[in-house]
């Protein structure tokens, strides 16, 4: 009990502050929107762009620790793939985005924050490096399987796909900030004191504000309808992904920091970037909305129950 009210409490809270806000009318939606914007497309990049840059990254890079999140992350897709289309009888492009909904862990807001709650901001390197590949990974997976879906459905060649997925990748700017922030690292790039420090002060904006915004954000998305594929989408991801990557961080036995990293990454729910996928293709936008609320309700509890699980 001390753990969930010490450390994952907080968190969650941020993001009630964030929906009774909204609730209360007392932010109007733009004000929300733009709050999110400059998070996604600014603060949130700066924040990955400094830990990328300043990542050591052959300690921090480790193959076991990578298969057992990832390998996780992959068989949700397929399990939320194939299930919403034989399970649930939705189309092919529905599938995918529901696929994606449940590979999508929100790695950065609810992973980075319970983590260093939990165990300090000493114990990260393991979920920069996930995060590193996170979004490459999971648009380049979710993109790639909608786009060859769209283009056998409207019988066009499939050679165009590769140049479609490197064009969305690179528009997206936790990438380009990852992307900069690897280029910093591996050249051993230096900046002024005073650039950093600007930085810096950036960077301490981005999880609280972010977590703000979320909560706005998942209060325009209340739950309507779509119950039991809803429900499907939060035990895959609050359930099915820690548990493979524990199995396989167990069985790699990973070192206690790249564990706890590893399954708490997994077991968080669904990040907002679903919502963003299944709007930019029109899809299963409700599923992927109110999969996030709802994931994200029911984290309090389960990953209570993983952290419970930890060295």
């Amino acid at each position: 009990m001390q753990g969930l009210i010490d450390i994952i409490l907080p968190v969650f809270l941020v993001i009630g502050f964030g929906y009774l806000v909204a609730w209360r009318g007392l932010l109007a939606e733009a004000s929300i929107d733009g709050l999110m914007s400059f998070t996604q497309n600014v603060a949130i990049p700066c924040l990955l762009f400094r830990a990328i840059w300043t990542l050591d990254l052959g300690d921090s890079f480790s193959l076991p620790l990578l298969i057992s999140f990832y390998s996780g992350s992959l068989t949700c897709f397929v399990v939320g793939l194939f299930g919403a289309r034989y399970l649930f009888k939705r189309d092919w492009e529905e599938a995918v985005a529901i696929g994606f909904t449940c590979l999508f862990a929100n790695s950065v807001l609810l992973g980075l924050a319970i983590t260093e709650r939990a165990f300090g901001p000493d114990a990260l390197a393991a979920n920069y490096a996930i995060i590193a590949l996170h979004s490459p990974f999971c648009y380049g997976l979710g993109i790639t399987v909608m786009e060859f879906v769209r283009a056998r459905a409207a019988e066009q060649p499939n050679r165009d796909v590769p140049m479609i997925v490197i064009k969305a990748m690179f528009r997206n700017a936790l990438v380009i900030g990852i992307a900069i922030g690897a280029v910093f690292n591996l050249l051993n790039v230096s900046l002024p004191a005073p650039f950093t420090d600007a930085l810096d002060m950036m960077v301490r904006t981005a999880l609280p504000a972010a977590l703000f915004a979320v909560g706005g954000v998942l209060y325009r998305y209340r739950p309507e309808g779509d119950m039991r594929i809803i429900l499907f989408v939060c035990a895959v991801s609050l359930l099915l992904h820690p548990a493979v990557t524990w199995s396989l961080g167990t069985a790699f036995e990973l070192d206690d920091s790249a564990f706890r990293s590893a399954v708490l990454t997994a077991a968080m729910a669904p990040g907002v970037n679903c919502y963003v996928f299944a709007n930019i293709y029109g899809r299963a936008r409700r599923v992927a909305a109110s999969s996030v609320l709802i994931a994200s309700a029911l984290s309090v509890v389960t990953a209570w129950f993983w952290l419970g699980t930890l060295p």
